[in-house]
């Protein structure tokens, strides 16, 4: 033993476990009348929002919730879900946020398989919610979220449950005590994948890696104190990727926003001064294409960060014309979101408006709190040479990896072997050791023996003036073995545009092997956080 090591063990004066919850006492203590949760009408300071979710977890205990149990919740971007990630795991219990555009069917699964106690719903989505019960084995009680804002369709609006939100809340103690974890390796919130390959798989997250993303995020997107931010990423996703955690870190104003919709988006960082929000490609695309009458002249600066897909270089250029400085971020449900962001170097100032967004388009380097991310040789575990050109795969390890796939041993060490995280992307490693994603590893392409990369093939695509959205997916071929496919949303859909238009684009500026053989126009399909389902795409592929 070391001297270091002797009479000089941990104990409860030197160590505490580290929980993203002690984020909103201080807050509360600091800032109690600071505004902390705005949605239409309905504002709460943070004295208030702590004083909700002390009496909503109350609640939960009263009603046999505890350490371990799992309480699903399925809502749109209100206070509500935003105070539920604080109410739950303040009880020990574990917040499973659901998709709320999954099928009834899928639901079913999640609630069975994550063994839920209680469910927490929207009122909007009842009708898809009463079919997943349905199929359900075992009764959950409901609390119903009940929003005035909706205007709600036929069927929607149907009370579940027993209990409204703000009923159930009234039947907490308002001086409870949460429930601290004993150990910060506790999990904290269960998030399932997409599953498109099968049944989805439920993600598990410790207390230790949402406090250590939390503050990672405040440093590589140089947040200040006291900013106000728009939630315009689905609090569903990677917890909103982690934001109900950092805002109160940062005593920020939050802006919840139900419908991702353009014209909600400028009026509401106009009318709020908003300073930071966070959307996939999809609402960047949704900004920079609006219809001019739905835009307003920002007069400050408004810092975006964006994760999913590899943003195009052309989206990234018009975003920054109308006053957007944006940050592209890349991560995975396992790893409780972002952990890669092209951090800015200064020596790049003087660079052209398309070199800028070029570089931007990089997934760059790793998050301050994260501590190796490489990119290797899947079957050798050899680091790729940093030439921008040789392909492997991202791998990572640190404490933002999560515990594991619930329930799911296999899929757990598999996606763990020999001691690093695979994320399944395929990516290069530039000489400044700035990381470059490709494709997912399913998503290349091998047309006659060469490899074609999605990604740059939609790069190009996406250049052509009438282009808003470009997915690039494998068609099979009797000759080649598979050819490019390009699916192609227009900005404007009357534009008198042709599959000859884009392929002649294509010719112009991508090698012969790599052009699409058929253009198909249409909307393309997409999840509920701006994704595009590619896999969907593949299928229509296969048809034609």
């Amino acid at each position: 033993m070391s001297s270091f090591e002797k009479d000089l063990e941990k104990n409860s004066s030197n160590f505490v476990p580290l929980s993203p919850i002690t984020f909103l006492e201080r807050a509360k203590d600091v800032y109690p009348d600071y505004e902390a949760l705005v949605y239409g009408e309905r504002k709460y300071t943070w004295g208030q929002v702590y004083d909700r979710t002390i009496q909503f977890a109350s609640a939960l205990e009263k009603q046999g919730i505890g350490l371990g149990d799992t309480v699903s919740i399925l809502a749109a971007n209100t206070p509500e879900l935003f105070e539920s990630h604080y109410s739950i795991p303040m009880t020990g219990a574990v917040i499973n946020t659901i998709n709320i555009r999954l099928d009834p069917r899928t639901i079913a699964y999640i609630l069975e398989h994550s063994d839920a106690k209680l469910f927490i719903v929207d009122t909007q989505f009842s009708p898809t919610i009463k079919k997943a019960l349905a199929l359900v084995k075992k009764e959950i009680p409901i609390i119903d979220i009940v929003d005035d804002n909706v205007d709600f369709k036929e069927g929607e609006g149907e009370k579940l449950g027993k209990w409204t939100y703000e009923e159930f809340m009234k039947l907490g103690d308002k001086n409870y005590n949460w429930k601290r974890p004993k150990d910060e390796w506790q999990a904290i919130s269960l998030s399932y994948t997409s599953g498109t390959t099968g049944q989805p798989k439920g993600v598990v997250y410790h207390h230790r890696g949402s406090y250590l993303m939390s503050m990672g995020s405040v440093v590589a997107w140089n947040m200040p104190n006291r900013l106000t931010y728009l939630y315009t990423v689905p609090m569903f996703h990677c917890n909103g990727w982690g934001y109900p955690w950092t805002s109160a870190l940062l005593n920020a104003k939050v802006i919840c926003c139900r419908y991702i919709i353009a014209k909600d988006i400028y009026n509401l960082i106009e009318k709020h001064n908003v300073t930071h929000f966070g959307g996939a490609p999809i609402v960047l695309n949704l900004i920079a294409n609006a219809k001019d009458e739905d835009k307003k002249n920002i007069k400050h600066k408004v810092y975006a960060m964006t994760a999913g897909a590899p943003p195009t270089s052309v989206i990234l250029g018009k975003m920054e014309k109308l006053g957007f400085e944006v940050l592209h971020v890349y991560g995975l449900t396992e790893t409780y979101g972002h952990m890669l962001h092209c951090a800015w170097n200064t020596s790049w100032d003087n660079l052209s408006d398309d070199e800028k967004s070029e570089i931007k388009s990089q997934q760059g380097v790793r998050y301050p709190n994260t501590e190796e991310v490489a990119v290797m040789n899947p079957d050798t575990y050899e680091h790729v040479s940093p030439d921008g050109k040789t392909l492997g795969e991202i791998m990572i390890r640190g404490n933002i990896v999560m515990k594991g796939y619930y329930k799911n041993k296999e899929a757990t060490e598999n996606a763990m072997k020999n001691g690093w995280f695979h994320s399944g992307d395929l990516a290069v490693m530039h000489p400044n050791g700035y990381i470059q994603i490709k494709d997912r590893s399913k998503d290349i392409i091998i047309s006659g023996g060469e490899n074609i990369s999605s990604v740059e093939v939609e790069n190009i695509i996406a250049k052509h003036e009438a282009v808003s959205l470009v997915a690039v997916v494998a068609k099979p071929d009797e000759k080649w073995g598979e050819t490019p496919c390009a699916f192609v949303e227009l900005i404007d859909h009357n534009k008198n545009v042709t599959e000859e238009d884009i392929i002649n684009h294509c010719k112009e500026n991508m090698a012969g092997f790599k052009r699409p053989k058929n253009v198909i126009f249409g909307e393309l399909p997409k999840t509920s956080t701006g994704k595009i389902q590619k896999f969907e795409l593949r299928k229509k592929a296969k048809e034609i």
